[in-house]
């Protein structure tokens, strides 16, 4: 069966092709959505659903947002601004040869994994959830990356895969699986003869924007240009709103979360909820937390309007990102037909709004924002697979980095 994997920082979706179209598989907890978390006790191992349930409870052992780290050393820029940006409730360390160790109690004491090896254990159980969705064995997979992973980070997802008992036909970026979702099933698609269809896709996920101009014809999709912030998603939003309340609270009942990692935590999935609900609403919207530090509850309020005024640097830097887009493509905005907007963020009302002022149109929403990149993968899984029929679609991708060829002169060269 082709099969899809989208990994996120915050969530992963499957997704299986079959021949009369794409659906997303549930997990054990009928949900579709299955949280990037793994836990450990003394006595076993969760994942997923279960692991993310026990973040507050289990703080110091349940490991998330790993995958910022793979294929990274611990000395990286990129990691040392995760680690002071978003510190984690668990023990990342330097290991001897410089790469990243996170530290857990399991079993019969302190154990260490690298990244690539929590990579690994998330993918195990993705793979257990296809299989018991699918009653048959899962073994050859497309999965999603960054468009900004490089060729390191690739290859660590791929001995992941390995070390998973899975065969990774091929990593896919995440704007261009969404792109192939949206173009192998429109029947508006101009002919090789005429005019490509240029539409923008917008993916906003938990920790990244990315951006990407695809020009579409009926049997092709050529990606024309791409850009993205790898440390800007939801998560900032949340983070802002988090470190306003830890402020008024510390004011007005005089406790202080940001010396308490587990009070911290507990404001941030509140301050999610909040964000989730001024999506939908302009009204102001309370928070209340019960026994919060202290024994002391607490509560506040906010609206869509200060909430937009706190993240107004925030929204600048996404509209950087929407203008680069254009520049580097060097294209109008007369010369778009659409843009897509998906990823767990896109809600933001705000956001859609972006859209509209820098390519002057509306968003529009006809892919699955949170699954658009999972059933992405599945179709190129099955485009792959010599057994499954689908209809002829290539795939030209764009490749964001400079490549730069080195070797050994010989003494005849010097």
């Amino acid at each position: 069966m082709p099969v899809g994997f989208d990994i996120g920082n915050s969530s992963c979706f499957v997704a299986v092709a079959r021949q009369g179209g794409i659906e997303t598989i549930d997990n054990e907890y009928s949900s579709r959505n299955t949280p990037a978390f793994v836990s450990f006790n003394e006595k076993n191992r969760s994942i997923g659903v279960s692991a993310k349930n026990q973040c507050i409870t289990n703080l110091k052992n349940t490991v998330s947002v790993f995958k910022r780290f793979i294929g990274r050393k611990f000395t990286d820029p990129f990691v040392q601004q995760e680690l002071t940006d978003f510190p984690k409730p668990y023990k990342v360390e330097q290991g001897k040869n410089g790469e990243i160790l996170i530290k857990v109690q399991y079993l019969e004491g302190e154990q260490q994994f690298t990244p690539e090896q929590m990579m690994a254990a998330l993918l195990t159980k993705l793979k257990q959830i296809s299989e018991a969705g699918l009653k048959t064995k899962v073994v050859d997979v497309v999965v999603s990356v960054p468009t900004f992973f490089t060729d390191i980070e690739r290859r660590a997802m791929l001995n992941s895969c390995e070390v998973a008992g899975l065969n990774c036909m091929k990593v896919m970026n995440d704007s261009t699986a969404a792109a192939l979702g949206y173009g192998i099933y429109k029947q508006d698609l101009p002919a090789e003869t005429e005019k490509a269809k240029n539409v923008v896709f917008v993916d906003i996920g938990y920790c990244s924007l990315q951006v990407a101009i695809v020009a579409f014809h009926k049997t092709k999709l050529k990606v024309l240009a791409t850009n993205f912030d790898p440390c800007l998603g939801g998560r900032n939003f949340d983070k802002i709103l988090a470190d306003y309340f830890q402020q008024d609270f510390k004011e007005r009942y005089k406790v202080d979360a940001g010396k308490n990692m587990k009070a911290r935590l507990r404001l941030e999935t509140e301050c999610e909820r909040l964000k989730k609900l001024m999506s939908a609403n302009t009204q102001s919207i309370p928070i209340n937390i019960e026994c919060f530090m202290d024994d002391k509850d607490v509560t506040g309020r906010m609206d869509r309007t200060q909430f937009e005024e706190l993240s107004a640097g925030l929204l600048q830097r996404i509209e950087t990102v929407f203008q680069t887009l254009l520049e580097n493509s060097k294209m109008s905005t007369s010369d778009l037909a659409a843009v897509e907007i998906v990823g767990g963020s896109s809600r933001v009302p705000s956001i859609k709004s972006l859209v509209q002022k820098v390519f002057g149109i509306e968003p529009s929403t006809t892919l699955n924002a949170d699954e658009a990149v999972a059933r992405g993968c599945s179709l190129q899984n099955a485009i792959l697979n010599p057994t499954f029929r689908v209809r002829d679609f290539s795939i030209n991708d764009a490749q964001p980095y400079s490549i730069t060829l080195s070797w050994q002169a010989t003494m005849e060269e010097d």
